[in-house]
């Protein structure tokens, strides 16, 4: 990888992660999977900002283009996605959130069922397989399969998780899809779109080492709560 016909770009959205960007974009780098990596900053406030500075003045990765974008205001991962792919060239888009939950070795599995003419989008899933996963918090695992499963109700899909933060689209599935949740609606907003324009979906098993709040995980029960109404809205209203 990556493919000799399909050129791949990472979508990386960015919030207060000084301590680990530099090294969450040396193991996506070390894939040697991305044409492309388009990093959006979402107006850090803890430095993060000037280690991505240093990183893109001191880039010298043959064949990978990096696109840094600095966000003016705070505005939510959803926004940040929107400008990353609105900035893309590749022909198929990975998002990689900046933190060490989900591996960028599993970027095989993702592209495989795109590469092979399969499918249009790709969800990386937390709860099928065999892969490793950290032991963690009992209500989040409930509260993600609730959300996928009223999310089922409504798009008629059978996923897992629909809530995972490992997706891969086709580009010209981006392009053909207006979005507009700023924050965590990204999740059952992309996933009633593609449904509606029936896209082919395809589920691969994924590891997951999730963090905890002490670690920076920023995910909480309001953005559960809002799933709800962004699942409804985005199923029924639209």
């Amino acid at each position: 990888m990556p493919s000799d016909k399909m050129s791949i770009s990472i979508v990386m959205p960015v919030y207060n992660e000084r301590e680990y960007i530099s090294q969450v974009i040396k193991r996506v780098l070390d894939t040697g999977v991305p044409n492309e990596l388009v990093v959006i900053d979402d107006f850090s406030r803890d430095g993060t900002r000037d280690v991505l500075k240093g990183i893109e003045a001191g880039w010298n990765e043959k064949g990978v283009k990096l696109k840094l974008v600095m966000h003016e205001k705070n505005q939510g991962k959803g926004a940040a996605l929107r400008t990353g792919f609105g900035a893309v060239t590749g022909d198929i888009v990975i998002v990689q959130d900046a933190d060490f939950e989900y591996d960028p070795r599993d970027y095989p599995k993702l592209l495989q069922p795109i590469l092979e003419g399969k499918a249009d989008v790709v969800y990386g899933s937390r709860f099928i397989g065999g892969d490793s996963h950290r032991v963690l918090f009992f209500w989040h695992m409930i509260g993600n399969k609730v959300l996928t499963f009223f999310s089922n109700m409504l798009t008629n899909l059978n996923l897992t998780d629909m809530e995972t933060g490992y997706k891969a689209f086709r580009t010209e599935v981006l392009r053909g899809i207006s979005l507009e949740s700023d924050r965590f609606g990204f999740e059952p907003e992309i996933t009633a779109k593609v449904a509606r324009k029936k896209w082919r979906i395809y589920e691969t098993s994924i590891s997951y080492a999730g963090r905890t709040y002490e670690e920076g995980k920023k995910i909480n029960w309001k953005d559960g709560v809002a799933a709800f109404w962004h699942i409804t809205k985005f199923n029924l209203f639209r």
